[in-house]
């Protein structure tokens, strides 16, 4: 009778499995029990790999603050910012789950502190003063994790999103509403509007600011 062999676990695979799992479902859909059923393994056997669910939590943060880019600590002090900043910007959008627990006081990582010490030495090494560096560094990261979480909740399924243009008129009367309707229906059609990334004009419009104060 041939038999079929599954690949063995490892902490690696089983962090992988988890970030599929969360990516597809949201943080709620991981248990262990669902994560071992991915494998095909009993959950218990994931404890030799893993101490507890926390711990997975943890591991899969860290693969996704590794997709993010530390400013580089050589070249244009803004380049680097701007740089850096869409890449984590787009980490997060791959993993919209991730955003909210990265911040949380429990899930603070190891990675997260090395970008906050780079984003703040780069301000530094440009020139920046310790106090314009502390409120740099806070329009810099709120602009990030901030436009990052206004994407989440700004992210609607195809018939929703149908649903919306059919009773666009009547959620947003043209009479009542007149400047928010046109923009709902913006957000409906293609056009020049489509061609401009909202986060990077936003993240442009702080960097020639921060360049004016330097």
């Amino acid at each position: 009778m041939a038999t079929t062999s599954r690949a063995p676990l490892s902490r690696e695979r089983i962090l992988q499995a988890a970030l599929e799992l969360v990516d597809k479902g949201g943080i709620e859909s991981l248990s262990m029990r669902k994560l071992g059923q991915k494998l095909g393994f009993e959950a218990m056997s994931l404890y030799n790999h893993v101490e507890n669910k926390d711990e997975v939590i943890d591991g899969i943060l860290d693969l996704v603050l590794a997709e993010g880019e530390l400013p580089a600590p050589t070249g244009d002090w803004d380049t680097a910012l701007r740089e850096s900043a869409i890449s984590v910007h787009a980490a997060l959008r791959r993993h919209p789950w991730a955003c909210t627990l990265v911040m949380a006081p429990g899930h603070i990582r190891p990675a997260r502190m090395e970008y906050m010490n780079a984003l703040l030495g780069r301000l530094r090494d440009a020139g920046f003063s310790a106090d314009e560096t502390y409120h740099a560094y806070h329009v810099l990261d709120g602009h990030i994790f901030g436009y990052s979480l206004y994407e989440t909740s700004h992210s609607y399924s195809d018939e929703d999103a149908a649903e919306f243009e059919a009773n666009l008129d009547q959620i947003l009367p043209v009479d009542r509403y007149p400047y928010l309707n046109e923009h709902g229906k913006q957000h409906l059609t293609e056009g020049p509007h489509r061609e401009v990334s909202a986060f990077e004009l936003g993240l442009d419009l702080i960097l020639d600011g921060l360049r004016k104060r330097r």
